[in-house]
């Protein structure tokens, strides 16, 4: 099989980390008989010194030719002074504009591997858990109305929360269809007792499961979710919840992990065109050879089983990556004592030996 897929590098460890995630891929191919075509998109703070702009209009045609796209991490102090719309950041949001991405996909998974990296408590950590979060990415407070005004108090801001049935309906079908195919428990996740837009949030989200009578369904207060991720992340299976919402929890589910450097992450549309990235930033402090790639290696595996379908070679990746750990490979980030510290190159070359 053929797939194009569109390589955006960014900045800081970015493209070390890409180039790994590339090399698994290479041998994937390899294994599999596949071939994966690779087209550099520039995008982030290598674009504005390049083109002026974080998000070239070549790079937005060259994603949406490709069959999906694999992205490193944006940013870095050189471009922090600039205005908000022309930041590295920006590339970001006009990507996921660009391609129509409206559902983002973060599983949180312990790895036992390295289970005692987990601030949590023992007793907590040995029950286990693997989620994923589903967070509608495209509408909710982040893209409302808002601005300054004069208020009653003098100068105020606001911005507004805003969901159609719509926009719930289609995040909701699409952690319904993951719930089905892991344990079929789906929890939402909303401010109903408070807010009116949660309240639309809740009652689409129940419309929809009428079409899923073997998924159960869950609703969660958002605070109440707070500290039962704390408490209890085994209950959880498949997550759907606001921007927002989303956003911040997404985040404390990462650190219960242990490690940001393990967590890949996806977003989604209607199509098989998706964007696939760690969830980390561009670390643009670290010295070279040095960044951990497992979480781009693996939010390739989730390219391959999302986008092209390649279940097997999603799972040997995935598997690839266990046996690495389990072995006692750890980069910088990871290290324990006794166990064997990698450099970037170091760490994948022993996936690539397990793929």
């Amino acid at each position: 099989m053929k797939k194009k897929i569109a390589l955006i590098h960014g900045d800081g460890i970015g493209p070390e980390i890409v180039n790994s995630a590339v090399r698994v891929l290479d041998a994937v191919a390899e294994k599999y008989n596949h071939e994966f075509i690779y087209e550099n998109a520039p995008m982030g703070g290598n674009a504005i010194d390049a083109y002026g702009e974080p998000l070239p209009e070549t790079s937005i045609k060259t994603c949406l030719a490709s069959d999906s796209v694999l992205l490193g991490a944006v940013g870095g102090k050189k471009w922090d002074d600039l205005p908000g719309y022309a930041r590295p950041e920006a590339g970001l949001l006009g990507i996921r504009k660009a391609l129509k991405l409206y559902a983002n996909l973060r599983p949180a998974k312990l790895f036992p591997q390295v289970a005692d990296r987990s601030p949590l408590r023992k007793d907590i950590v040995d029950k286990g858990f693997d989620m994923v979060i589903v967070r509608e990415l495209t509408g909710g407070i982040y893209f409302g109305e808002r601005g300054t005004r004069h208020g009653k108090f003098g100068r105020e801001g606001f911005d507004t929360e805003c969901y159609s049935e719509i926009e719930i309906e289609r995040i909701a079908r699409v952690a319904f269809e993951l719930a089905q195919k892991r344990r079929g428990i789906l929890t939402s996740i909303d401010k109903a007792n408070v807010l009116e837009s949660s309240r639309l949030w809740r009652y689409a989200v129940h419309e929809v499961a009428a079409d899923y009578p073997d998924v159960t369904v869950n609703d969660m207060l958002v605070d109440n979710a707070a500290m039962q991720l704390v408490k209890d992340p085994s209950q959880f299976d498949v997550i759907v919840t606001s921007n927002m919402f989303g956003d911040i929890l997404s985040d404390l589910s990462s650190m219960l992990t242990g490690s940001i450097g393990l967590l890949p992450s996806a977003s989604t549309n209607d199509t098989l065109l998706g964007l696939y990235e760690p969830i980390h930033g561009s670390a643009p402090d670290l010295s070279p050879d040095v960044a951990n790639p497992i979480a781009t290696i693996l939010s390739a595996a989730m390219m391959l089983r999302y986008s092209f379908d390649m279940e097997t070679e999603a799972e040997n990746i995935e598997l690839a990556v266990e046996k690495t750990l389990s072995d006692g490979y750890r980069t910088a980030d990871l290290y324990d004592e006794g166990k064997i510290i990698c450099s970037t190159t170091a760490i994948t070359n022993a996936i690539i030996e397990r793929i």
